[in-house]
């Protein structure tokens, strides 16, 4: 039985409709009755209203008039509109002043019924139904959880959570958003028993399952689509999180068809300098290094540590023999994308394009410094919501838009995901040592290595090293790694923001999409 929901109905023969009323009201429906529209704007501002049935021809204010001021008063408000007639000037004016649905006189209990729950049930219900289907799945997730073994399983466990995680964003039901949130947790750790475990033998060649890594993007998605005879833009939308891609799909299918998608994994350090320039170079960070000094800098080097795509990009082409026209962009600013979107049709000249957007990773920096956006983005499903209303108005979707009229693939990824820390761990080191929340590389690191992924020789996961006596460690789980100097404070400003570098799902397990302009 429906509880709690309070009916406005308004009609000059309300008395007339008293069966229609006791109907409602033997359904738990709570009804209020207004006989004009001066009596119903009253009960409007006196009473909290969850639906209006509004008649459309009655003596003094219309119900048309009556209807533009209610909207004026709450915007939000669902109101039904009855009328006589469907005469079609007076059903035009009731649906541009917002109507949300009309009835024809004489009106049955089963239609007045019908549209009650389009217009209030519908949330409620959907509600019900959605976390009723999260119940059914919960045991099964949890046990693809415990028997989790190959990347590939991992892959599945996130997708599941993912889909959770937006099916379950507009839910009422508190208590299963939290148990939702629990089984996260869950999987998180046990994601980063798995790379603990697994990680190093990815390097060794003894994993049965290896990962499509950072490294193996452009080689093993994008030149097979060159050597198709097909140009290809990459996209890389720097700290793009697999849930962030899935609420700007639908946008992006508007304009494309999706060929393939799927989830490959960041490396570590999951951070720009190194995941990203392993993926342009071809290469893990310590081959660079020793390849390419001169276009390597190191943590401790004063500098842009990913100012080299492009010419770590034209080293990966060198190696393979190819020569192609290629053209490099990074976007930082709404100037360049403007300038970016008018001449998207020049890119035509070239075999390859490589674009990287850098907002989202502006986003979640501006979030850890700004109050203003700490409070738009405050957590999970608001800082979707602020990445899908960035696209909306974003050069990179009119970029899209444009690039969809040409005969142009586009393969949109990511260099590592972010993920919102919650839980501080102590680390002492030297002045040198990295300053990231999610991973510390130094050579006086002070720990308790149980409450981290620690790597003495970086050399093992093709790291490079500072120092010959230099490690690295990584945060795993909603861990944020702090100096016990100043604790209280930082573990204050750094809370509840959104970091990469470590070890999660979040960050690792990154979207990967081919598309087709339909």
């Amino acid at each position: 039985m429906v509880k709690e929901i309070k009916i406005l109905w308004t009609d000059d023969e309300i008395d007339l409709l008293k069966p229609h009323i006791l109907f409602l009201q033997e359904k738990g429906y709570s009804v209020l009755t207004a006989s004009n529209g001066d009596e119903a704007i009253r009960l409007v501002k006196e009473q909290n209203i969850d639906l209006i049935f509004l008649d459309e021809n009655m003596p003094g204010m219309s119900g048309l008039e009556t209807l533009n001021v209610i909207k004026g008063l709450n915007p939000g408000l669902p109101v039904v509109m009855i009328t006589k007639s469907e005469e079609e000037d007076i059903m035009d004016e009731a649906i541009g002043a917002k109507i949300n649905d009309y009835l024809i006189k004489p009106v049955k209990p089963n239609q007045i019924l019908l549209s009650i729950k389009k217009n209030i049930d519908t949330k409620r219900l959907v509600t019900k139904r959605t976390t009723s289907a999260y119940q059914s799945e919960f045991a099964q997730i949890r046990m693809l959880i415990n028997t989790a073994y190959h990347f590939s399983d991992w892959v599945e466990v996130y997708k599941k959570l993912t889909y959770w995680d937006l099916e379950l964003e507009s839910s009422m039901d508190d208590g299963m958003e939290e148990i939702h949130k629990m089984q996260k947790a869950e999987a998180n750790a046990g994601f980063s028993k798995f790379i603990k475990t697994h990680y190093y033998s990815w390097f060794e060649g003894t994993d049965p399952e290896i990962p499509l890594l950072s490294p193996g993007i452009f080689r093993e998605r994008v030149l097979p689509i060159i050597q198709n005879g097909e140009k290809v833009c990459l996209i890389v939308i720097d700290n793009l999180r697999y849930d962030q891609w899935k609420i700007l799909q639908p946008l992006i299918e508007e304009y494309y068809t999706l060929d393939s998608e799927e989830i490959v994994c960041s490396i570590l350090p999951t951070a720009t300098q190194y995941a990203r320039n392993a993926m342009f170079a071809g290469l893990m960070p310590m081959e660079i290094e020793k390849r390419y000094p001169q276009l390597w800098v190191d943590e401790e080097e004063e500098g842009g540590k990913n100012l080299k795509e492009k010419d770590l990009l034209e080293k990966q082409l060198q190696r393979m023999g190819l020569t192609l026209r290629i053209h490099y962009d990074k976007i930082n600013h709404s100037r360049g994308g403007k300038k970016l979107v008018e001449n998207t049709s020049n890119l035509m000249d070239f075999d390859l394009a490589a674009i990287i957007f850098n907002f989202v990773d502006i986003l979640s920096h501006a979030r850890t410094e700004l109050e203003m956006i700490k409070e738009l983005a405050y957590d999970e499903p608001a800082y979707r919501s602020l990445t899908r209303s960035w696209f909306e108005h974003s050069h990179l979707y009119d970029f899209l838009k444009e690039l969809s009229k040409l005969d142009i693939k586009v393969v949109l990824t990511t260099d590592h995901g972010t993920i919102r820390v919650n839980n501080p761990v102590k680390v002492v080191g030297d002045r040198k040592t990295t300053p990231n929340l999610r991973y510390k590389q130094g050579k006086n690191l002070n720990y308790k290595p149980e409450e981290v992924f620690e790597i003495k020789n970086p050399s093992q996961i093709h790291l490079p090293k500072s120092h010959v006596s230099s490690s690295f460690i990584f945060a795993t789980n909603y861990d944020f790694l702090v100096y016990p100097n100043n604790y209280n404070q930082f573990v204050n400003y750094y809370k509840n923001t959104f970091q990469h570098g470590g070890i999660s799902m979040e960050e690792m397990l990154v979207p990967m999409v081919i598309l087709s302009p339909s």
